[in-house]
């Protein structure tokens, strides 16, 4: 099962900056605990991940949470799903990504979401 929670990351130079800037500007909700950045309108189940870093050619930002990312992953595949990253331990959690038939990249993240 995949959560209600979502969150889609914006590449920005900044992660800081752009915070701030939602905040003050755009009126939108703020937390950060280090690489998670996030800005969302009060009371949204979707966040917007502000991402340092350059642009990922074919990764759309968008991604869906599944308290078992393994187990979901394996249920994808053996529906024919390609994952184009499997699903393994990093720095910021249990992640992995598939593609789509157009070639473009989501990720499939451990937990309950943002």
């Amino acid at each position: 099962m995949v959560s209600k929670k979502f969150s889609v990351a914006v590449t920005v130079t900044d992660a800081a900056k752009s915070a701030k800037w939602f905040k003050e500007k755009a009126g939108l909700e703020v937390s950060s605990e280090g690489h998670w950045v996030l800005v969302w309108p009060e009371g949204s189940l979707a966040k917007i991940h502000l991402c340092e870093g350059k642009p990922d050619p074919g990764n759309t930002g968008i991604a869906f949470y599944s308290k078992n990312a393994k187990k979901r992953a394996e249920e994808m595949k053996g529906k024919g799903v390609r994952f184009t990253r499997d699903v393994k331990k990093t720095e910021w959690g249990e992640n992995g990504m598939f593609a789509d038939p157009d070639g473009n990249e989501y990720w499939l993240i451990e937990g309950t979401g943002p």
